[in-house]
This record gives C-alpha cells, sequence and structure tokens, in this order.
C-alpha cells in the first residue's frame, strides 16, 4: 500500500514520542520515534511503502540510516555531544515487512576521548532480530572563535 498523506498512520507504542526532525534527509526517511522514560535509548519505527524495496520489505539502505540515526542517539544520551559516524556496519538477519514496528536498542560500550564505540540489535515484534548495527563515531566539540 503506498503512502498517503491522508491515511492515518499508527501510532507508536506506549512509551514512545516523535523524535524532533533534524533535516531534510529524516523528513524523508521517517518519522522515528524515541522511548520517553529515563535512562531508555531505543528508537523505534513503523515501516512504511516508502521504505521498502521492490520486494515489499524494509530496504538495506534505510535500516542502515534508521540504525545510524539510533546509534547516534545513544552517543548523544551518553556524552551529551554531537558526533559524526565513523564506521558503520551492518549484519542483516532477517526481512522487515511493511507495516512493521521496529526497535534499535542501542548500547555504548566504550568512550575513549572523542571516540564512541556503540551497538545495537533491531528487533521486530515478538524479540525477533532483524539486524546488528556495530558503529564508532567520534564526537564533536563546539568550536569557539
Amino acid at each position: 500500500m503506498a503512502d498517503d498523506p491522508r491515511r492515518v498512520m499508527n501510532p507508536p507504542p506506549p512509551g514512545f514520542a516523535p523524535t524532533p526532525l533534524r533535516g531534510k534527509f529524516t523528513l524523508h526517511n521517517g518519522p522515528t520515534y524515541r522511548a520517553t522514560a529515563e535512562g531508555d535509548i531505543r528508537t523505534g519505527m513503523w515501516v512504511l511503502d516508502r521504505h521498502c524495496n521492490g520486494m515489499g520489505f524494509l530496504h538495506g539502505g534505510m535500516i542502515s540510516a534508521f540504525a545510524d540515526s539510533a546509534l547516534a542517539w545513544a552517543v548523544w544520551s551518553a556524552t551529551g555531544r554531537m558526533s559524526v559516524t565513523i564506521k558503520l556496519t551492518l549484519e542483516f538477519m532477517d526481512i522487515v515487512p511493511e507495516g512493521t514496528w521496529l526497535e534499535a536498542h542501542p548500547e555504548v560500550t566504550a568512550v575513549d576521548g572523542e571516540i564512541v564505540h556503540v551497538r545495537a540489535r533491531l528487533i521486530k515484534p515478538g524479540g525477533h532480530l532483524a539486524a546488528r548495527a556495530d558503529a564508532v563515531f567520534r564526537s564533536l566539540r563546539r568550536r569557539t572563535t
């Protein structure tokens, strides 16, 4: 079913709220949602038609963009700093059909100065693993001029 802006989108599960938009790219690959409980850094999304490949399931590029964003949020949560991705590796474990709620469960595994290592499991309903992501980010300092 093609995305139709008049169509009512499913609300996120309880405990999630819309992620603030962060530029033009997120207008096209969203919407995404963040967990609202203190210390809960999960990110979620409904897989829409526009996120799918020609076979009707989540496109690898879209799952990569979703994972990258969720991992960056984990870095922000751990460091309070914006960051850039240095390396992102994904393992695709299962297809994610249109209409599926997908959650990223990230975890910061190490902070070494400006370098932050993070990983996430991307989980479908029922706890089924859709993908695993591992990344290295560089946190940024604001310039003072």
